[in-house]
């Protein structure tokens, strides 16, 4: 798959996400396909209010990554892998905000449930509010490529999974075939996660 998107669209999109507080104390790492070989993600500690085209690192989609410098974000190989898992994968997203961070603690399953959301619809493949949305959690590591098989594992015994999953304590990551529907999954699952969120939080005052 060759993106017909720019990394000008991807700075953009960035910056408006850091501006809704999806990546404060310059958190966060961002990445987009570029051809079938090579993808670009965004340098280590960057502030990604103020992220610019220059501060892109390209690399290849499969074999080792060499170090570069600057170095690309510490979790470079999360991105390497849903790349080489998926070839119709686009673009990678990743946020830490407060919802997904918290909820990901409170849950202890491997997979966070949501139901009867109209917002599900956001996620590519969902049709109705009525469907049940699992977004797969992983335990938090400092070991990315052993999160990165692990992703692997779930994702070949499930068959794919639904746009994007949930580091504990971490944060969201979330996938899409353009940087726009990327977005989408992004501000889609967010939106569902500080719902579910604020369920439980008026439920604990019952």
């Amino acid at each position: 798959m060759e993106s017909m998107d720019s990394i000008e669209t991807l700075v953009h999109v960035i910056r408006e996400l850091a501006a809704d507080g999806f990546s404060p104390a310059t958190g966060g790492n961002f990445s987009m396909r570029e051809g079938l070989d090579q993808f670009c993600i965004t340098a280590s500690g960057c502030d990604k209010r103020r992220v610019s085209v220059g501060q892109f690192i390209r690399l290849p989609v499969a074999g080792a990554l060499a170090t570069t410098d600057p170095l690309p974000s510490a979790e470079t190989a999360l991105h390497q892998r849903l790349y080489r898992l998926d070839p119709t994968i686009g673009c990678v997203l990743h946020t830490h905000s407060v919802a997904a961070t918290v909820l990901s603690r409170l849950d202890p399953n491997d997979t966070l449930v949501l139901r009867g959301y109209e917002m599900q619809k956001a996620i590519r493949g969902q049709t109705t509010h009525e469907a049940t949305l699992a977004l797969p959690l992983f335990d938090n590591t400092q070991d990315i490529p052993a999160l990165a098989d692990q992703l692997a594992v779930r994702w070949e015994a499930e068959g794919g999974l639904p746009g994007g999953f949930l580091v504990r304590g971490h944060g969201l990551y979330a996938w899409g075939r353009t940087v726009a529907e990327a977005r989408r999954h992004v501000e889609g699952w967010e939106f569902l996660l500080n719902c579910l969120l604020q369920e439980r939080l008026l439920e604990a005052r019952q």
